[in-house]
């Protein structure tokens, strides 16, 4: 008796020492777990093309989008009865959800049974009947895929690359621009007959591929198109966004996206912007070399890039941004570069870090604006209650930059993000821009120079600085000369009389690249006001770091002007609404399961 009564007695002290311990556990994993998700609820506008290949890396990076592709000869092989659910893993898609990421589909690959023409870029059989009729095998197909994942993916980009044409490698569309219009105009009329918050994206464009055959830039041809069909204006021209694909070229980014909202602009649309690709992929990787390259761009280089690309993005309007992309493909082809932020081997590429500092300090931003000089580009981002500078080199000698200070003081992001405060000196920050490394022997200075981040707390306006004083030894030969003062809108506010003449300020200088950009005459400066979010403030202690005295000149800010709306959808809320619903909640009902498991395990043993 004694034997058994003792453990019992022993046991019962145990549990009454416990249970308030256990309990303050749990209500403190239940505190961490909503603090946790609202402070790492990603910005919507930052992604990374195939973030479902690396989960964990995507999570890290705070991602708010990706892309995922969708392909029609995958998922249908032999007939319209097929349907290949594991083409796109119902896993990729519930991940992205959890770690509040949205996905963004894209559909191509007209299956061989669905075409007269060439297998994979044939236009689709019945495109010219109705959308409710089986014999319409694309609209059939676009309104089973919409159908099935309404509410986890909304938004819909329609093919890739349509102005890649003959006699260039990697045509992946075999039809004409009418044809494109067609088969858009279908998915947008299937898509939203199956999901009314359909969001239908135009084909991720490279402007590069006309600019070099001289054609009218494919998006003008586009409209067109549309602008022969009386449905057209009274449907938003059958598409809701406008995307395009960057590499390479520092100023390309900002440039040829003037280039398309002027191109939207002139045919009175206000449609949205989305840079779907962006990168300048190492050509001289000692992990994974690429034997014979094209072009040369370091690692470090392209981490640059990535600072640079997405500033200038923000700066000319983009309403989203996405690098491609997070993560290489095991065994891809030999005699291409590996784009990946990540080897396949998991090792991390610097700009892997370069992309965490994106989301880090470009998050939350409300407005942006460009002021370009001939030596150097400074982008500064409003956000909320802080402020994020980029400033850089444009050429290969290195400008000295004084910068108003909206603070006292300010922190210095590196690119791998490391830290360090400076301490404004009469109102002001000095800085050393490093000069670029032109040693490409094809396109000089393609990439420009290392950029600085400047960070701030932000104690007054950042609209009223009205200078920027530079001062270089010797002016680069290389560097665009422009004239100080002149503004350009990103966003379209007028009507002007349609022309189907691309613009004349808007011929870049082509590349021949495997991912191509170029480099339109540079524009003066733009302001993009985005959506609010809260900002996340880094804090700062005073360092100071003198730079050279500077012979001024001045250069004038543009007036801010507005962003594009953004388009909303279910699958995804904004950091100003607090964090997604499908953080929360699986949080919420583990940790309540945890405590009322715990209490009944409490009361069950005190009872006996």
């Amino acid at each position: 008796m004694n034997g058994i009564v003792k453990p019992r007695t022993r046991l019962r002290r145990g549990e009454r020492f416990i249970a308030p311990i256990f309990f303050a556990v749990i209500m403190a994993l239940l505190a961490a777990q909503l603090q946790v998700t609202a402070q790492t609820t990603p910005d919507w506008r930052f992604g990374a093309v195939e973030a479902f290949r690396s989960p964990n890396d995507a999570r890290e990076l705070n991602l708010g989008w990706e892309r995922i592709l969708f392909y029609w000869s995958e998922m249908q092989p032999s007939g319209p009865d097929d349907w290949n659910i594991f083409h796109v893993e119902d896993g990729w898609i519930s991940t992205a959800a959890a770690q509040g990421r949205q996905v963004i589909g894209l559909l191509e690959n007209t299956p061989r049974w669905a075409t007269d023409g060439a297998n994979q870029i044939g236009v689709p059989r019945g495109l010219e009947l109705p959308v409710d009729d089986p014999n319409n095998l694309w609209a059939a197909f676009v309104r089973k895929v919409v159908k099935r994942y309404a509410g986890r993916i909304d938004h819909w980009i329609i093919w890739n690359e349509p102005d890649i044409e003959p006699p260039d490698d990697g045509i992946q569309w075999g039809g004409t621009v009418a044809d494109y219009y067609q088969l858009v105009k279908v998915a947008y009329l299937a898509a939203k007959l199956e999901n009314p918050n359909a969001v239908i994206h135009l084909a991720g464009l490279t402007w590069h591929h006309d600019v070099v055959h001289k054609r009218v830039p494919y998006l003008q041809r586009f409209i067109n198109e549309a602008k022969k069909d009386p449905t057209a204006a009274a449907n938003n021209y059958y598409f809701d966004v406008g995307t395009f694909h960057v590499y390479l070229t520092t100023d390309s980014v900002y440039d040829i996206l003037q280039a398309l909202y002027g191109v939207l602009r002139r045919n009175g649309l206000k449609h949205p912007i989305w840079i779907n690709e962006t990168n300048s992929p190492p050509s001289h990787d000692p992990l994974n070399p690429w034997r014979a390259p094209t072009f040369v761009t370091s690692l470090d280089q392209q981490a640059d890039f990535l600072i640079h690309a997405f500033a200038l993005g923000l700066a000319g309007g983009a309403q989203r941004i996405a690098v491609y992309k997070l993560i290489d493909i095991p065994a891809y082809p030999e005699g291409h570069p590996a784009f990946g932020l990540v080897r396949a081997d998991s090792t991390r590429r610097p700009a892997y870090e370069a992309m965490k500092v994106i989301t880090t300090y470009f998050r939350n931003t409300r407005s942006a604006k460009l002021v370009r000089t001939g030596s150097t580009e400074v982008v500064t981002l409003d956000r909320n209650g802080a402020t994020t500078r980029v400033a850089w080199a444009r050429g290969n000698t290195s400008a000295n930059i004084t910068l108003p200070a909206f603070a006292d003081e300010g922190l210095i992001v590196a690119l791998d993000g490391s830290t360090h405060s400076i301490k404004a000196v009469n109102g002001q920050y000095k800085l050393t821009l490093p000069g670029a490394k032109c040693d490409d022997p094809n396109y000089s200075c393609r990439v420009g120079g290392h950029p600085i981040v400047l960070v701030e707390n932000e104690v007054t306006d950042p609209s009223t600085a009205a200078t920027i004083q530079v001062s270089t030894a010797t002016p680069p030969p290389e560097a665009a000369t422009t004239t100080a003062g002149e503004t350009a809108t990103s966003v379209p506010t007028d009507t002007p009389t349609p022309s189907a003449t691309p613009c004349p300020d808007c011929t870049p200088t082509p590349t021949s690249t495997p991912r191509p950009s170029d480099t339109p005459t540079p524009t003066e400066t733009l302001t993009a006001t985005l959506t609010s979010q809260p900002s996340e403030t880094p804090a700062s202690t005073a360092t100071s770091q003198p730079t050279a005295t500077l012979t001024p000149t001045p250069v004038v800010i543009a007036q801010k002007n507005p962003m594009p709306t953004f388009i909303p959808t279910r699958a995804l809320s904004t950091a100003a609404d607090g964090p997604p619903a499908e953080l929360i909640v699986p949080g919420l009902a583990a940790s309540v399961a945890v405590v009322v498991g715990a209490l009944g395990l409490y009361l069950s043993r005190k009872k006996k």
